[in-house]
């Protein structure tokens, strides 16, 4: 199912009186990291009726004629109200994803119902998604963004447009919580381009022949990683990943998943040098046949040489079980040239897409090369944001974007195009190749300069 930035406040989880009168007042707006704010307070996944015994939809279906009956009100959006519709998404996800309904119980305690987001139409609850808090590094700066996971939509409300009216909830909500960028992985691609999401960046499956890892580093100190490292990890992860064009500002969702993710609880081993942590990895060991493991890295992170030589050789000394070893990230992840022979194997596992909600926000958001400057005259088409309509101009100086309106329009496009040029996924150049951009051969050589960069990858599934 394509479903911890360090320091900064956690979702919140309480399911008291508080949290009551909270979901009940109508809070339920989704804010960014940097405001200070919470994302409201709702009910607590895990609270089961008063029988003990949680009921699927369909039980209460037969319970109470007419079926599963909340008030709505059009367009109504937001967190759950009760622990019925929390059960009522979960339902929807079992049915959306084939899961169990032990794994359906399972993602909403994961999930917690914070980022949860509902659309309930004729007086049921009819699509589900998580909205997550976090940020992307473009250009060495942290972007707020909201990410989009869980998407679901009740079987019996498909084919109306319910999956697009959701989308596009979300995404007002996004807006106006000051979030310039949305992001998430398609499961289809029409919908969320039907909303003005595009391609902007992929996420790689890497995987290394163990027994070829002759790598041999054992200068530095390897040791298991204990609570009080949390804060030195996050710093650690911090410093790789704001190099890395599309990676994560990690918030709680996604650290959690690093350290529990769906293939089983992962342990943790740092590398010490003599300035601190200077890399880590979190492991699964999965079973496969007979002996034989693999080795499943969520997250596999080296800031120094010394480092990255280090925590192949602890790779390397799984050969006498392990096969291989898996990890996602980018294409030119640089761990492999530390390798002898080309022992591995690189496939792409998902291209992720982008949504721009606020134009001149997200370009002056990212950082932009360091001795570069340049203008660019904009005209963006968007269906669902009239804001993002019309002409900008973009001026690049000295590592800083400013925008202001006006210009002469001289590259148009839609939202879509723009999310694809703003990571540096697809030039302008190919973009215009595609008829996704049109412009003269000035504006196509600045915007070629200005959005060049490392290829936006992510190593996080959210």
């Amino acid at each position: 199912m394509p479903d911890a930035r360090g320091g900064r406040t956690p979702l919140s989880r309480q399911a008291d009186s508080r949290a009551i009168s909270a979901a009940e007042s109508g809070a339920g707006a989704i804010h960014v990291w940097r405001t200070g704010r919470r994302l409201p307070p709702c009910f607590d996944a895990g609270v089961r009726p008063s029988s003990g015994r949680r009921r699927s939809i369909h039980e209460r279906d037969r319970l109470a004629p007419g079926g599963t009956h909340v008030e709505t009100k059009p367009g109504d959006f937001g967190p759950p109200r009760d622990e019925q519709e929390l059960a009522a998404a979960a339902d929807i996800m079992m049915q959306s994803y084939a899961m169990t309904p032990a794994d359906a119980t399972a993602w909403a305690k994961r999930a917690g119902p914070a980022p949860l987001r509902l659309l309930r139409e004729g007086g049921q609850v009819v699509g589900t998604l998580v909205a997550i808090p976090m940020g992307q590094w473009y250009g060495g700066r942290d972007v707020p963004i909201i990410g989009v996971g869980g998407v679901g939509v009740s079987p019996v409300h498909r084919g109306q447009g319910t999956a697009t009216r959701l989308m596009q909830s979300v995404l007002r909500e996004a807006r106006e919580s000051g979030a310039p960028l949305s992001a998430l992985y398609p499961a289809t691609q029409p919908l969320y381009r039907r909303v003005g999401y595009e391609h902007a960046g992929a996420r790689y499956e890497i995987r290394v022949k163990v027994p070829m890892i002759d790598v041999q580093e054992r200068t530095l100190v390897l040791r298991a990683i204990e609570e009080r490292d949390a804060e030195a990890i996050t710093a650690c992860y911090q410093r790789m990943a704001r190099a890395r064009h599309g990676w994560l500002a990690r918030g709680s969702y996604v650290w959690e998943r690093v350290r529990a993710p769906r293939a089983g609880m992962a342990l943790g081993y740092l590398v010490e040098g003599s300035s601190g942590v200077e890399g880590y990895v979190y492991l699964v060991r999965k079973q496969t046949t007979g002996w034989n493991q693999e080795l499943i890295a969520s997250d596999l992170v080296a800031t120094t040489p010394a480092a990255a030589r280090r925590l192949l050789s602890f790779l390397g000394d799984h050969r006498s079980l392990a096969a291989e070893a898996v990890w996602f990230g980018g294409a030119d992840d640089p761990l492999l040239l530390l390798l002898r022979e080309q022992s591995y194997s690189v496939k792409l596992d998902m291209h992720w897409m982008i949504r721009v909600l606020d134009v001149a926000k997200a370009l002056e958001a990212r950082g932009w090369p360091q001795g570069l400057s340049g203008a660019l005259h904009l005209e963006v088409e968007d269906d669902l944001f009239p804001e993002n309509r019309g002409r900008f101009v973009l001026e690049v100086s000295d590592g800083v974007g400013r925008v202001k309106r006006g210009g002469d329009g001289r590259m148009r496009m839609h939202v879509r195009g723009l999310s694809s040029l703003y990571t540096g996924f697809h030039s302008a150049e190919a973009l215009r190749a595609t008829g996704a951009l049109e412009a003269d051969d000035a504006s196509v050589r600045t915007a070629v300069g200005l959005f060049s960069g490392p290829q936006p990858t992510l190593r996080d599934m959210f």
